[in-house]
């Protein structure tokens, strides 16, 4: 029975283990397309030239950690914006729900509804046997390569993490 339990231990500590399959800084960031809490098509060639990306996936609307980080980046927008970053949310939730999740925490960007869970498998950030993303940020230059991922669980390490990759930003 030990060694069932402890199998089973890391099997799962290895289903949950995707940092090494991540797309990483230095690499271009993988195309997407999907529709907005709107129902308006956005996709990452959008910002080309323009923007830098903040896409962030998230598990799921409501849910206390997803709603801390959304209100996080809510938050911070005056100065994301002072940096020429944009704030993308994905995750696996209908437009309808994106929408409702705005109006109630007041956000202030995107977010996208990736129902078939499209983005996720291209970012590889589904998780295993569950219709959900894991909790991991992706800075995208305006060149389309990533500068920096982020991949902790806890919403502040997002948070600062990235706020050290956007004082790295070249000034316009």
């Amino acid at each position: 029975m030990k060694k069932i339990t402890l199998l089973l231990g890391v099997l799962f500590a290895a289903a949950f283990n995707l940092s090494a399959a991540l797309p990483q800084a230095g690499e271009a960031a993988p195309a997407f397309a999907a529709p907005d809490q709107d129902g308006k098509t956005v996709s990452l060639a959008d910002f080309a030239g323009k923007k830098n990306v903040l896409l962030y996936f998230y598990p799921k609307d409501f849910t206390g950690g997803c709603t801390k980080e959304a209100c996080g980046f809510r938050d911070r927008m005056g100065e994301l914006q002072t940096n020429n970053v944009t704030v993308i949310g994905v995750s696996f939730d209908s437009a309808d729900s994106h929408k409702k999740f705005i109006e109630k925490y007041n956000l202030n960007f995107t977010l996208l509804a990736d129902t078939d869970g499209k983005i996720a498998a291209a970012y590889d950030v589904k998780m295993p046997l569950m219709n959900m993303a894991k909790r991991v940020s992706f800075l995208i230059g305006t060149d389309g390569k990533i500068l920096h991922v982020t991949s902790a669980m806890n919403p502040q390490t997002h948070f600062d993490e990235m706020k050290a990759a956007i004082a790295m930003l070249p000034k316009n």
